[in-house]
């Protein structure tokens, strides 16, 4: 397994991380994700600590926190053998106290994930989400006093727009506090909207990408093609309304290269959506997520190989869209392009 630092920061992190939102899984979303208890959770977490893979990722909204605590569960005994990440800030109850990042609800929400988690620190903290009612002085300072106190070692956030990103960037370096490290984000071939604006500000700023739903929200697992229908036991049967959107003819157009690649290496879908992600610049871990052992498998599976450059450039170029004003004339007209090459 090969290890990355995560942004600007002495944390190194393995290239593949492991998604625990499959662990306790109940309700409408998560139960459709996967529902491991214990002693599944721990057998993947062996499989995962035999790959290399350290990192595993949870949040508080995870089905109501049994994520946290499934996961706290299953690595028991091996603390110190793993990095845990979880997130918090998206509501939690109904109460105006159940929401936010204020320093109250964020000590709070540390406290709550510390003891279901049951360990005495969070390897990595991250805000699940920008909560404007929040100032960011606010924010920053009650960050700092929780790494202060050993109760969480880094910080980053998700889903983050970019000018608030940057905005608590600049302020932290104002005023002395701690900057974030990590971003966790959506990126895929088929939703590369994180290359126009993040990842140049990643760049700039010193920030890890840690990919969520890196198929696509399961659209990239090879079971989707053209005029084909999705399969009876796919999840998007019950999660597609909470998908990030992709048209059908860019998907199919995806996946048709995708089986290109699969027929010239001989490996799986999901396993060269995978390695392409891995190629990108600023994306220091890509979250994998599996309901068992064989999709685990199959996923650890994307590492350890290189696609060609011509390869890359299919997939490229299969995958690319057009991004939104203002990056619009920086690839239609030369002049704009040469004053900002891409990154990519």
């Amino acid at each position: 397994m090969e290890y990355r630092q995560l942004g600007a920061s002495g944390l190194r992190v393995p290239v593949l991380s492991f998604g625990a939102g499959t662990f306790g899984g109940s309700g409408p979303l998560f139960g459709a994700w996967g529902n491991s208890d214990v002693d599944e959770a721990r057998r993947l977490i062996d499989i995962c600590l035999e790959a290399g893979v350290n990192l595993f990722d949870t949040a508080d909204v995870y089905s109501d926190g049994a994520s946290e605590r499934v996961l706290g569960q299953a690595v028991k005994g091996r603390r110190d053998q793993v990095l845990i990440s979880t997130k918090t800030g998206l509501p939690t109850g109904d109460g105006p106290a159940d929401w936010g990042v204020s320093r109250a609800r964020l000590i709070r929400a540390v406290e709550d994930a510390l003891r279901r988690l049951d360990t005495d620190h969070i390897d990595l903290l991250q805000l699940h989400a920008y909560d404007a009612s929040t100032p960011v002085e606010e924010l920053l300072a009650t960050l700092d006093g929780l790494v202060a106190s050993g109760k969480v070692r880094y910080t980053g956030v998700s889903n983050y727009p970019g000018w608030a990103l940057m905005k608590a960037q600049a302020a932290a370096d104002r005023h002395g506090r701690t900057r974030f490290v990590a971003h966790q984000v959506y990126y895929s071939l088929i939703g590369r909207a994180y290359e126009a604006d993040l990842m140049p500000l990643a760049v700039d700023q010193g920030l890890g990408a840690l990919v969520w739903s890196p198929l696509g929200w399961g659209r990239l697992t090879g079971k989707i093609r053209r005029d084909t229908p999705i399969p009876a036991g796919s999840r998007l049967h019950q999660t597609a309304a909470f998908a990030p959107p992709v048209e059908d003819e860019h998907l199919y157009r995806v996946v048709d290269t995708l089986d290109a690649v699969a027929a010239e290496t001989g490996k799986t879908v999901p396993q060269i959506a995978l390695n392409w992600l891995l190629r990108r610049p600023t994306v220091a871990s890509v979250i994998i997520g599996a309901r068992n052992e064989a999709q685990l498998r199959q996923n650890l599976g994307a590492v350890g190989w290189s696609l060609t450059p011509d390869q890359v450039a299919a997939l490229d170029a299969a995958s690319d869209v057009l991004p939104p004003y203002p990056h619009t004339p920086y690839r239609q007209q030369a002049g704009f392009a040469r004053l900002n090459p891409p990154l990519v």
